[in-house]
């Protein structure tokens, strides 16, 4: 069994992280809905909703740490009141049930850590036990490259199904394949033999998307898609979709 394993039906996994159980979520987007309105989007905050499901999951799975795949802001810059509250409620409801969180920095997170009450690294990212964790819109660290799988978020990964009479759907997925050491062979540091790359759903579904199956878009990540070795897509039921081109 791998030291990461998805939550059925759930953007989130499990890690196990050497005697530690973690939560990790990947894209959180605290305060997305203030965004979209100022775009001319009318929508309601979905803030309690986010809170409930994520504490559901940390309950569901007996986590003991939630790591947050960078990306935890919506707004770069300073957050408005309403995105700086949700944060910092969730993250007493977290300290609450005594589960412990750890934020990887993301593009998004500003200067988090001079407000909120959780762990935070820097972009590169960290490793904990065996699993190395970056957000995905920098070039991981050397540790990070070095775990048995290495987790990143960023790109939101979706994929575009179309059914028997021209129909469609967008479905997010998972991106797991092997990770592929040629595409790190100018950094510092070497990939570990036999690592894993997963890449991780958005769990806010009201981000923009990665459309990995459309012909003409571009991954984000500067390491993507060239790190990602035979990369299989995988809905969030569990279904295994195959090579996520092929889709």
């Amino acid at each position: 069994m791998s030291l990461v394993e998805p939550v059925p039906g759930d953007p989130a996994a499990v890690a196990e992280l050497g005697g530690e159980r973690a939560l990790v979520v990947a894209d959180f987007h605290a305060g997305v809905e203030q965004a979209l309105r100022a775009d001319g989007v009318s929508i309601d905050s979905r803030a309690g909703e986010r809170r409930d499901r994520l504490l559901a999951l940390v309950a569901r799975t007996d986590a003991e740490r939630v790591v947050f795949l960078g990306d935890l802001m919506h707004a770069i810059g300073d957050p408005g009141g309403a995105e700086r509250g949700e944060i910092e409620v969730l993250l007493e409801r977290l300290a609450d049930r005594g589960v412990a969180a750890t934020l990887v920095k993301g593009n998004h997170d500003g200067a988090i850590e001079s407000w909120a009450d959780l762990d935070v690294t820097d972009g590169a990212g960290v490793r904990l036990g065996d699993v190395g964790f970056a957000h995905g819109h920098t070039w991981p660290a050397p540790e990070v490259l070095d775990g048995e799988v290495v987790c990143v978020g960023h790109e939101h990964p979706a994929v575009r199904l179309e059914d028997e009479v021209g129909g469609s759907r967008a479905e997010r997925v998972w991106l797991r394949g092997s990770l592929a050491p040629e595409a790190f062979a100018d950094r510092e540091g070497a990939v570990r033999p036999g690592a894993e790359l997963v890449v991780f759903p958005a769990f806010n579904d009201l981000v923009g998307k990665t459309w990995v199956n459309v012909p003409g878009q571009e991954f984000l990540a500067p390491f993507l898609p060239a790190g990602l070795a035979d990369g299989q897509a995988y809905l969030l039921d569990g279904t295994r979709l195959g090579r996520y081109r092929d889709v």
